[in-house]
């Protein structure tokens, strides 16, 4: 490969493609420049991750009706005096169980323990790849190796930064050779997250302290006009039926139904986790007041919902009043 050509090597100012040089694409944004830890870490590629491991049970009936209830896969093949096991559970014959694996190279743990020195402690599965070539019936003694077959370099994920590490395995079957598969995880450090910022205070002044108030109290206080009884929310100096300025707090059931709602996904506002629905709820009294829907998830919610009135602590400072939906719309 000529140098114009190397993926290392910095394009100069002016660089232009031409037919007889291609240019070369740039490295990806998540990638970092390799560095002496990548390639130590790349030393391992292609050594034994497990030599002779031999799964702790033969091929058996039992397992194979265990899975099949949990997947709830009928396939006559799977059951019968010339039942298969199905194939997805090739990696279910190598598994080592509560017990754990005894069969793990050195390489393997040296590789790891490279891993979590350089601070990369948490693990998380992330695909994996089966290819089978035959078979596997009841009776039938499994025996596997696996490779270290790939380590990355230095990625940035939404979890942290890290390296994949992909292994593959060669299951045979009574010393046949059955299926491969590999299995890839990422070794990373958690991404440090920033403290979640605090929930909007409520604006408040005289003509709504009352109902902060209650709040406080647990109690969700609306108005009546003095008036014409027309019951208000939300509060209001003077009556918008009669203009009276003269009310009454009055405490309401804490019963209603779902008015009307939205799911809330963007934008992510800070303090706040989208999804999340927020309903317009009419109150057993007549009025109606905006505020979260839950014991639902956000894509249940409906018009017509029954809810009930609880109170949830935000932080120290903080309780709002918020809305459960009810089974069965009893109330």
């Amino acid at each position: 490969m000529s140098a114009s050509n190397d993926p290392a090597r910095p394009k100069e100012p002016g660089h232009r493609k031409v037919p007889a040089r291609p240019r070369v694409p740039a490295r990806p944004a998540e990638e970092a420049p390799p560095s002496d830890l990548t390639a130590r870490l790349k030393a391992y590629e292609g050594r034994p991750a497990a030599t002779a491991g031999v799964g702790k049970d033969p091929v058996n009936a039992a397992m194979i009706r265990h899975w099949c209830e949990a997947m709830g896969d009928a396939c006559p093949a799977y059951s019968g005096p010339d039942a298969i096991a199905p194939p997805a559970m090739l990696q279910v014959w190598t598994m080592g169980g509560l017990s754990g694996h005894t069969d793990r190279s050195a390489a393997y743990e040296e590789l790891f323990g490279l891993l979590d020195g350089a601070g990369f402690t948490s693990v998380v599965a992330t695909d994996c790849e089966q290819e089978y070539l035959r078979p596997l019936r009841p009776g039938e003694r499994i025996t596997f190796d696996a490779v270290i077959e790939s380590v990355s370099e230095r990625k940035t994920t939404k979890l942290g930064a890290g390296h994949f590490v992909t292994t593959r395995m060669d299951v045979r079957a009574d010393g046949e050779l059955a299926g491969t598969h590999r299995f890839r995880i990422l070794k990373y450090a958690p991404a440090r997250t920033e403290p979640k910022a605090a929930r909007p205070r409520p604006v408040i002044n005289r003509d709504n302290a009352g109902f902060w108030e209650g709040v406080r109290q647990h109690r969700l206080l609306i108005q009546r006009c003095d008036g014409c009884g027309t019951p208000r929310f939300p509060w209001l100096p003077g009556c918008h039926a009669c203009g009276s300025p003269d009310w009454t707090a009055v405490e309401a059931s804490g019963t209603g139904t779902v008015h009307s709602y939205v799911v809330m996904h963007h934008p992510p506002f800070p303090a706040f986790d989208p999804p999340y629905a927020v309903g317009l709820i009419e109150l057993a009294e007549g009025v109606r007041m905006v505020s979260n829907v839950i014991g639902v998830p956000h894509d249940k919610v409906r018009i017509g919902m029954a809810v009930r009135l609880e109170f949830l602590r935000v932080d120290a400072e903080l309780e709002l009043p918020v809305f459960r939906a009810v089974e069965d719309g009893a109330v």
